[in-house]
């Protein structure tokens, strides 16, 4: 799959400072493009960068940032997921 350029016209916000958890751009059906941040990153960043623990990054990321509807442009966080099928089970045909 070839990259898909990002149109400078389409605006996608960013999230402050997060710049190093940017995982990619997410397409969606019928709107514009969006930022896309890893969740797992961003909480490190306020642990190295502001010295929280954990347990406030996460706090910090749920409340502030990921709890922060901006409008349309809105960045999305994304989980990682280590086994798909440990969490969904095995796939099965439709």
């Amino acid at each position: 799959m070839a990259d898909k350029p990002i149109m400078e016209d389409v605006p996608m916000l960013k999230a402050d400072g997060l710049d190093k958890a940017i995982i990619g751009v997410g397409s969606r059906c019928g709107q514009n493009d969006i930022l896309v941040y890893d969740y797992e990153k961003c909480c490190q960043i306020f642990v190295e960068r502001d010295g929280m623990t954990y347990d406030e990054a996460v706090e910090w990321m749920d409340y502030n940032v990921v709890g922060a509807w901006l409008g349309e442009g809105t960045p999305m966080f994304v989980y990682p997921i280590v086994d798909w099928h440990e969490m969904v089970g095995p796939e099965t045909a439709h």
